[in-house]
């Protein structure tokens, strides 16, 4: 929501890549927070958190560069790409609409 409309003390951000970002994160959160089509959304959030860890932090022109999450300031998005990647493994669980 802070990338798409600015909410929550957010900037709305303008660049392409930020959208489409913004709007995974709001797509994927939805899916994976309902539990319908949970391991599809969220392999899909796991990805884009691997991408915004690379595009942003690994290899960041803002002087804070090199691989360790706690140096560059990447340490959420790891943790987030790591906790989807285990939610699409797991799947939803038996509360989701997705139960089996």
């Amino acid at each position: 929501m802070e990338k798409l409309f600015g909410w929550f003390g957010g900037h709305r951000a303008h660049e392409p890549l930020t959208v489409i970002a913004g709007m995974i994160e709001l797509i994927c959160g939805i899916l994976v927070g309902v539990g319908f089509l949970t391991r599809f959304a969220a392999f899909v959030a796991s990805g884009e958190m691997a991408v915004a860890y690379f595009r942003v932090h690994a290899f960041s022109v803002h002087g804070q560069t090199g691989w360790i999450p706690l140096v560059n300031h990447g340490e959420l998005a790891v943790i987030y790409c790591f906790i989807f990647l285990f939610i699409a493994a797991y799947g939803g669980g038996k509360w989701s609409f997705d139960k089996q």
